[in-house]
Parts: structure tokens; C-alpha cells; sequence
């Protein structure tokens, strides 16, 4: 039995895109949001019948906004602008991203502020519980007015045209919809507007980011912990009463989770012992600053996903339609530099995570640095210089921990005018959005490179002296992948470890 998410335009939470996106859940509209449909489009109507001038309804859009169009074309106007807007280029989204934009803009129909007919927020949701998923090319969105191109490639499907996918097929949006027994709507005045104006986009995208950063973090962690007993790491540093002196939630956070990953390890060593036998009381900052760095980006995310799970319960079209004051009246929702200044804080947060680890995995595989440990972990059995171990797999995270620094450049501070400078400041949401997403699957792959060289060395230093919580961690990934021996293949453990990122992360 699937999941039901109702969709009221207030409660929606990133788990309900997940569920939408990944997991199928069904969609449903309760009758009280119904109402709120009904009676914004009574007051948009009322105002038209008054004369009123509205931009977007009966007016001309941007920089046309000058132009008004009289009552016998303003549904022409409502389709000319769909078609016009459909200008995306590229590969399509993801089918996931495609359903958590489609969830989202539902959800924003739902507030009750749109002007739409409930019939156009019913065709939606009917498309995406019975699985037409509009084809959606990846580029053409300058985050204001939101994301026209992209959420216009949406709505041609709604109304019969552009393409979908269906149960694996690319279709026309005419025979995907006859297929699945929905019929198309007729767009009426506002109703264009309503549906292709706004950040569902770039938040969908931004939605299963945090979704999938909070996981890393926590598999971060972990790798961090595995690094420690593997490097034989001093736990001084992760004593309680540091981290109280300098109270950020995230650090405290991740200090207590590495805690008990590690308790009753016999691989740590204390100050003392570490002052004993390497003479220094403390570790390289790659360890010892761990809860410093993965802190930071923990709060980075809890920042995120506010802005984000705010946005997703926001009003975000142009103009809003208040029913209990009367008014229709025109701003800025759409603009995306919330989501945008967010995804770029996200993107910078998580390229950090995989630059500490790839400094960990440096340090795993170089024998003047891992207490011990052979070069490249090359196992004692296998012949030095004959085999080369881990390696390549340090070039492999260098790279992507290098492409993440240069993907880290912000993209909210970029701004490129349009509609003949009457549009002349955007906010690249979804080219934040969509980087931050690249970031996110490099620095999945560093931790995974992690994980195998630290399970590496924990087979040469005794899986029996782990800690609690390591302990089941390096089952995990010893369920997957097998001690290296001799060279091999590597990228397929590589998959592996990365696939299962969801699975580890639970284990923290």
C-alpha cells in the first residue's frame, strides 16, 4: 500500500517529495484546499467582470506587460505563452526530479493564491498518480521569473502537447495522457501564468539534495570514524567538554555520533599514549578537526532545508489572487535567490566533506603517514611494486574533490538580464541547484573510495579491535566488496560502496 501525501499548500516536508519521487506515494487533494481553489478563481473572475487590468491575465508578460489583450483572447494568450516558454534545451530531468516538481507545483496550487480552475490542479495530481512524467529538458531556467522554460516543458503536457514519459515509453503528451485515461485541459485565462511561474524546479532538485546530503553526511562520519581507528586516531578530540566550549549544533553533532562509532575501540589511542609512542599529542587536522568541518556543513544543511521546506509551502507564481481581501496583486515570489543562495551554501558545504576526505584517504594509503600501515595498503602477501593497491583510487577522489572546487563557485552572485532589461537581475536557482546535485554525487563517490581504503587498513590492523558502532559499519561494506589481496578492478567496489550509501548512513 503506498503512502498518501496531502497536498494543502503548508505542511509538505522534504520525506513527502521523497516518498512522491522515489517511493510512488499517492497524491491526494483534501476537500477543504478544494474549497480554496474554488474561491480564489470566484474573486479572479469577479475582478475581471469589474474591468480590472491584471498583469498576466489580460495583459501581455515582461516586458509586454504594457499590452493589454482583450476577454476573446486571453486564452489564446494563456497557450501562446506555454508554447512560447517551452524553449529548454538539453537531456531531460530525471524521472524524480520531474515528479517532485510536478508534487511541488501542486502543492503551490493549493495554497488557494493562484487563480486557477480546480480542474487544472485535479489534472495534475491525476498525471502524477497515474505515472505521466512530462519530458523536461535540464537547461533554459534563469530562476526568475522562477523557472518558466522548464515547468512550461510540464504543462504541454497537461494540455496535450510536448512529450511524456509512460510505463518506460516516450510518447507524445496527447497519447501519454489518452494512455493513461486523463484528459487534457483547456488552459483559461491565468491559468498559464499560475502553472509555469515559479521555483518548483530548482526547489525539487533542492528538495532530494538535502535529502541526499543529510544521508552523506551521517556515512561521512562514519568514514571519518572507520579513518580514526584505521590511522589509530587520538579521541581527545572528540571529548564532550570541547565541543560544549564552542557550542555549534552541527559540530557537537558530529563529535557525540564519532563518539560512539568508535566507543570500546582498541585501535584510538588517548594524548598520552599518542605523546608515548609517536611523540605528539594530537592528530593531523584531517582528524582531529573532524567534527570542526563536517559540523559546519551539518548546520549548512539544517540551513538549507528550512529555506527549502519553506519555499515548498510558498506562493511563488505571479501575480496572487487574496480572496479574503479582494485583490489580485503583483511582486516577485518567483524569484529564486532564496533556494539559489541556499543550494549554493549546500554545494560549497558538501564539496568541503569530500575535500576532508580525500586529505584522509592521502593520508590511508601514504606510508610516511598511516602509523604503519603499508604503501597503497598494498597487503602484506601481495609484492610491492608488482601491485599498486589503492593507488589510482586517491587519483580518482583528487579529481572529483578538484571538480567539486570549481563547481563550488557560486551561482547566486551571477546574474544575466532578460526580457529587454526589464527582467535584469536573476538568481540561477537551478544552475545552483543542479551543480550542487554534481557535488553531491562526487563526494558520494570520495567517502566510498574512503570506506574501502579505511576497511582496508582495518583488515591489516584487526576488525576485532573496532569500535561499536565501526564494527558494523565494516560488515556492511565487507558484505559488499572483499579484502583486496591483489590488483584489481576497482570502479565496481567503488559502485557498490556508493549504492549503498542509504544502508550505511543508517548504521550511524
Amino acid at each position: 500500500m503506498h503512502k498518501v501525501v496531502q497536498i494543502d499548500g503548508e505542511t509538505l516536508t522534504i520525506e513527502d517529495v521523497v516518498e512522491v519521487a522515489y517511493g510512488r506515494a499517492k497524491v491526494s487533494i483534501p476537500e477543504s484546499v478544494k474549497a480554496k481553489v474554488k474561491r480564489s478563481r470566484q474573486v479572479l473572475e469577479s475582478l475581471l467582470e469589474k474591468g480590472e487590468t491584471i498583469y498576466g491575465v489580460n495583459t501581455g508578460f515582461g516586458a509586454l506587460s504594457n499590452t493589454v489583450i482583450p476577454r476573446e483572447k486571453l486564452k489564446q494568450l494563456q497557450v501562446n505563452l506555454i508554447r512560447s516558454h517551452a524553449a529548454g534545451v538539453g537531456k531531460p530531468l530525471s524521472k524524480e526530479i520531474v515528479r517532485a516538481a510536478m508534487l511541488l507545483r501542486a502543492n503551490t496550487l493549493a495554497k488557494g493564491f493562484s487563480g486557477v480552475r480546480l480542474e487544472a490542479l485535479e489534472t495534475l495530481v491525476e498525471m502524477l498518480n497515474k505515472g505521466v512524467h512530462p519530458t523536461i529538458p535540464a537547461k533554459g531556467s534563469v530562476g526568475a521569473s522562477g523557472d518558466l522554460a522548464p515547468l512550461s516543458h510540464m504543462v504541454l503536457v497537461l494540455i496535450g502537447e510536448g512529450e511524456a514519459e509512460y510505463k518506460g515509453e516516450i510518447l507524445s503528451g496527447r497519447e501519454a495522457m489518452e494512455k493513461a485515461g486523463i484528459k487534457p485541459i483547456q488552459l483559461d485565462f491565468k491559468e498559464g501564468i499560475a502553472l509555469n511561474n515559479g521555483t518548483q524546479v530548482m526547489t525539487a532538485i533542492a528538495a532530494l539534495n538535502i535529502y541526499k546530503a543529510e544521508n552523506l553526511i551521517k556515512t561521512a562520519e562514519i568514514a571519518a570514524a572507520l579513518s580514526m581507528e584505521a590511522l589509530q586516531g587520538v579521541v581527545d578530540a572528540l571529548d564532550e567538554k570541547i565541543h560544549k566550549a564552542r557550542p555549534h549544533t552541527g559540530q557537537a553533532t558530529t563529535a557525540k555520533n564519532i563518539r560512539a562509532l568508535v566507543a570500546g575501540s582498541k585501535l584510538v589511542r588517548t594524548s598520552k599514549e599518542a605523546m608515548k609512542s609517536v611523540g605528539r599529542p594530537h592528530d593531523p587536522y584531517s582528524l582531529r578537526c573532524t567534527p570542526q568541518v563536517l559540523g559546519a556543513a551539518r548546520d549548512a544543511i539544517t540551513y538549507a532545508r528550512k529555506v527549502v521546506e519553506t519555499e515548498m509551502n510558498s506562493a511563488t507564481d505571479n501575480p496572487l489572487v487574496f480572496p479574503e481581501e479582494g485583490v489580485c496583486l503583483s511582486g516577485g515570489n518567483f524569484h529564486g535567490q532564496p533556494v539559489s543562495l541556499a543550494m549554493d551554501l549546500l554545494g560549497i558545504a558538501m564539496a568541503m566533506v569530500g575535500n576532508l576526505s580525500e586529505r584522509r584517504i592521502a593520508r590511508l594509503l601514504d606510508e610516511k603517514l598511516n602509523n604503519g600501515l603499508p604503501a597503497f595498503l598494498i597487503p602484506p602477501q601481495a609484492e610491492k611494486g608488482l601491485h599498486s593497491g589503492f593507488m589510482t583510487a586517491q587519483y580518482t577522489a583528487a579529481a572529483l574533490a578538484s571538480e567539486n572546487k570549481i563547481l563550488a563557485h557560486p551561482a547566486c552572485v551571477d546574474s544575466i538580464p532578460t526580457s529587454a532589461n526589464f527582467e535584469d537581475f536573476v538568481s540561477m536557482g537551478i544552475t545552483a541547484a543542479q551543480k550542487t546535485a554534481q557535488i553531491l554525487e562526487n563526494t558520494e563517490y570520495i567517502i566510498a573510495i574512503e570506506l574501502l581504503c579505511a576497511a582496508q587498513a582495518i583488515d591489516l590492523r584487526g576488525p576485532e579491535k573496532l569500535g561499536k558502532g565501526t564494527r558494523k559499519a565494516y560488515s556492511a561494506i565487507r558484505k559488499l566488496v572483499p579484502m583486496l589481496k591483489e590488483d584489481k578492478v576497482l570502479s565496481e567496489d567503488i559502485e557498490k560502496v556508493k549504492a549503498a550509501m542509504h544502508t550505511l548512513a543508517g548504521l550511524g
